[in-house]
Parts: C-alpha cells; structure tokens; sequence
C-alpha cells in the first residue's frame, strides 16, 4: 500500500503527557472524593476532556452536577494539567521520533496531528514542533471524540489527500477505531499495538518508514 501522508495522535505517539494527565486528574478527583488510580486513567487514553471527566464521575457519589459545574471541574483540571505542560521542552521529544518524522519528510510524505487534545498547539510548541506539521487538526475544531473518526477526516482533508491515501498512527485503541472509521490503514504502537488493533503493530515507531514504502 503506498501512501501519501502519515496522520499522527499527539500524547502516547509524539510524545508523552501521560504523568502531566494523571496528576492533574488525581488532584481534581481527590478534590471531589473521587476514587482515582491508574487504571481508571488508562480509559481515558485517546477520549476527549468532557468523556474523560463523564467517566471519572462514574464513581462519584456526591450530588448531582449541573453542566456548569461539570465544565468548572474539566476547566480547573485543564488548568492544573496546562500549568504543569510548562515544564515541557525539546527533551520531551524522543530522539526516534524526529529522526522517523524527518525520514518520512524525506521520502516526500504530507505530516499531519490527530489529536483530541485542545492542548495541542501549546505542546508542539514546547517541545520544538510548533510549526512542523503540514496539518493539524485537534480538539480546538472537531465536536466529537474518538472513537469517532473526524479528527483524522479533518486532517485528511487539510491536507488535500483522499483517507484512503493516509496512513494514522496510534496508541490507543479507540484511536486506531477512529482511523477504521475513517477509511484508513492504521499502525499502532503501545497499548493499541500489545492489543493488536492496528493493520500493523509496532515495537518501535522506526518502523514506518519501512511501511510506507508499500
């Protein structure tokens, strides 16, 4: 299969903002009563901040929460979790990863982000990929969240280039869904490669520049 662009998820992929996440996560639910550890973390790989928070209240035992203070909770979490991004640079960028990038780049391949994540500007930025991307489509312009294929259909089509010709890159398994979804071949690494939810499933993300060769 030849492709014409690689479609990246941002955190678990590029990097990692997966210890920045659960802090933040614990201190708001800790704040609340809410019993939180690190398997209830793990499901919200990949989910939008407002399913994220939907899924920590399934152990909340308070009183009801309105909307508004549902989108109080996900604002105060985003500002503990934004707050601690700040101690992100360019040594949150795995040397295999920007050799890979750059080896795709040379190979003439259109670089796009698919990410759920309305952080997503903030984080490229510190850690030196601020302006690298060809595309990036997040949270700050899709409505819904993966599984839900339209961060990696937006990103498709900024780019100009038809799904069946975009190659996405995973983590998670609702990630590598929303790819399927969307029409697309999907490599994953980590959790979503150990649970083979990918076309391909990857020890290392060197290995695509040997996918994309076809």
């Amino acid at each position: 299969m030849k492709f014409d662009a690689v479609i990246f998820d941002l955190d678990g992929v590029i990097c990692s903002t997966d210890e920045y996440h659960y802090k933040a996560w614990k201190t708001m639910a800790d704040g609340m009563g809410i019993p939180f550890d690190r398997t209830v973390n793990n499901r919200l790989r990949g989910v939008s901040r407002m399913a994220s928070l939907e899924i920590i209240l399934e152990k909340y035992k308070g009183p009801a929460l309105s909307p508004e203070q549902k989108e109080d909770l996900a604002r105060e979490k985003n500002d503990l979790y934004r707050e601690s991004l700040r101690e992100m640079s360019t040594a949150d960028l795995p040397e295999e990863v920007k050799e890979t990038l750059d080896a795709l780049r040379g190979k003439g391949l259109k670089l796009a982000i698919g990410s759920s994540s309305k952080n997503t500007p903030f984080i490229l930025g510190q850690i030196g990929l601020g302006n690298y991307f060809d595309a990036v489509s997040d949270g700050n312009n899709i409505t819904r969240s993966k599984p839900d294929p339209e961060v990696f259909v937006k990103a498709a089509e900024m780019l100009g280039i038809p799904a069946d010709r975009c190659l996405v890159v995973e983590d998670a398994v609702s990630g590598a869904e929303a790819g399927h979804r969307g029409g697309m071949m999907v490599a994953c690494v980590g959790d979503a490669a150990k649970n083979g939810a990918g076309d391909w499933n990857m020890e290392s993300i060197r290995e695509l520049t040997e996918i994309v060769k076809g």
